[in-house]
């Protein structure tokens, strides 16, 4: 999976996070068992809820959709950010459609309000790591596991105890290691077939081309509400989301 390079945020975020990661450090597990996919509850297609143990999950990549061949998982990296999110809340909302948000963990932890508002619109958590370092394959265990395991300490405590229900890597950098520890937390590696690369600011029209055109090659689509001005992302989503509806698409999560 590609990489995305030149985050201009990511310096900043990773000197916070280093202080972050010692705080953290102690904090006691927090624990949840995840809604099945497709169960009949009507909160089945929210976060995994407080409450229970966790329940370990499949280790491999997943990129498939609940929906099926039809399926479209919409997935929102890098924020919550008070300026997009709701922006992109907004848009959801709108279309009716449900999105996994995969969410850095300084990030989660600056803006509970917003982390509790993805839930509340039932919408899934995913953990993107505490500072979204794109080498972190490169890095010890010890590190991984830091940044994994703190961001799922934190978001979970950002949303009132709702546990995510996966992790992306940061720019896809998975690891043997990473994978196993993160399922182990009940968190389903996540990947990604459509990349809108609207990180980039191409345009809105690039970034709509982008995923009418690599559609085909599977489900899971890559946006983003943070790491800088996101106005091309809304407005892409804005055109994509109905777009989608009326090429006969259904809109799901990624398959547990």
């Amino acid at each position: 999976m590609a990489r995305h390079g030149g985050r201009g945020w990511n310096s900043k975020v990773l000197g916070a996070a280093l202080g972050v990661t010692l705080l953290a450090a102690g904090a006691s597990v927090w624990t949840a068992q995840a809604d099945a996919v497709g169960g009949t509850s009507p909160k089945a297609n929210t976060s995994a809820k407080p409450g229970s143990a966790v329940k370990p999950v499949a280790v491999t990549i997943v990129h498939a959709s609940d929906k099926g061949a039809r399926g479209v998982n919409i997935t929102i990296d890098d924020g919550p950010d008070p300026v997009w999110t709701p922006q992109v809340l907004d848009v959801l909302r709108e279309f009716g459609v449900k999105a996994t948000f995969c969410m850095v963990g300084t990030q989660a932890q600056a803006h509970p309000d917003l982390v509790k508002q993805v839930v509340a619109a039932g919408h899934r958590l995913c953990d993107h790591s505490v500072s979204h370092d794109t080498a972190m394959d490169k890095k010890s265990e010890t590190y991984q596991s830091q940044q994994i395991l703190d961001a799922e300490r934190m978001i979970t405590q950002a949303s009132g105890g709702v546990r995510p229900m996966y992790y992306r890597a940061p720019g896809g950098a998975f690891t043997p290691y990473s994978r196993k520890l993160a399922a182990s937390r009940g968190m389903r590696p996540l990947g990604w077939n459509v990349d809108s690369k609207d990180f980039e600011r191409p345009g809105t029209d690039a970034i709509v081309a982008t995923v009418e055109r690599e559609l085909p090659g599977g489900p899971t689509v890559l946006f983003h509400d943070a790491g800088g001005d996101r106005s091309q992302t809304v407005e892409a989503l804005r055109r994509i989301l109905p777009w989608l509806k009326e090429q006969g698409y259904s809109f799901g999560f990624p398959v547990r």
